[in-house]
């Protein structure tokens, strides 16, 4: 049986020096850090007798060596978190689980303001605009294949411009001989009055109201003398010589008999049938 005043390795009298007693059997400090101390999960050397040593789920530490795998931080005195075997400070393992962000790829800490947009993140300061790369904010914005524009952006690039007033046009419209209008500048040539879902014909190259048609633009009958506008029964016109008809309004001077698609003769300013002419 070991003499209780040795050590059970190297049989140094123990008389009067400090020892460890391990599993109840005398070691002296010198041969406890060789046979018997923790080795540290960190520098992977023993833990002497005379350092404060520091445990977590089965490893240990020197008190030096318990810091973060991330940042380094000294962890002996303040909270830590573990991540796959890593002990780390509250700061970075926060850092870990964040996710990042789409513009700079640096991660988005709780309580950061963030932007999330088709399933990614971004720092509400990366979120800028493709073209001119200012923070897009609470400003509406519209996206172009993966890149996002503010609005004003967007319509300079992209948008149709007014034909009329060379702005863009960002919703709705009216497309006229292939070319885009704003509906509040598709207006009449005479009166302004806007014709986006009206009746309306053009002249030269300008659009008229009905209305505007009539009285300023369209010929007048020769039999009724009212205007010729081209809309509903007057639909169609016979000229002749200069002068115009409506198609139902011109008949014999004499019988009345119509003479659309008939033979007629003249006399004097008067049309007639040629049975009337033969009179």
């Amino acid at each position: 049986m070991a003499d209780s005043s040795h050590c059970f390795y190297c049989r140094e009298d123990l008389g009067g020096k400090r020892f460890v007693r391990n599993e109840g059997k005398p070691v002296c400090v010198r041969c406890h850090t060789k046979f018997c101390a923790n080795n540290c999960a960190e520098c992977h050397r023993p833990i002497p007798v005379e350092s404060k040593e520091l445990s977590h789920k089965g490893r240990f530490w020197h008190e030096e060596c318990f810091r973060c795998a991330k940042c380094y931080k000294p962890l002996a005195k303040e909270p830590f978190s573990t991540k796959d075997d890593r002990i780390m400070c509250g700061k970075c393992c926060s850092k870990e689980d964040a996710p990042r962000c789409h513009g700079c790829y640096k991660p988005i800490l709780a309580g950061t303001e963030s932007v999330e947009y088709k399933g990614n993140s971004w720092h509400d300061e990366c979120f800028t605009c493709y073209h001119c790369k200012r923070p897009i904010g609470s400003q509406s914005f519209l996206s172009k294949g993966t890149d996002v524009y503010c609005s004003p952006c967007y319509d300079k690039k992209f948008a149709k411009h007014c034909v009329s007033c060379k702005k863009p046009i960002t919703s709705g419209g009216v497309n006229y001989q292939d070319q885009p209008w704003h509906n509040h500048c598709f207006v009449c040539s005479s009166c302004s009055k806007p014709l986006a879902g009206t009746s309306f014909t053009n002249h030269q190259d300008q659009v008229f109201c009905v209305d505007c048609y009539k009285s300023s633009v369209a010929k007048k009958c020769s039999g009724c003398q009212n205007p010729i506008t081209g809309f509903g029964k007057g639909v169609n016109v016979v000229n002749y010589e200069g002068s115009a008809w409506h198609e139902y309004c011109f008949n014999c001077k004499r019988c009345s008999l119509s003479l659309s698609n008939k033979r007629f003769v003249t006399k004097g300013n008067d049309i007639l049938c040629t049975t009337c002419g033969d009179k």
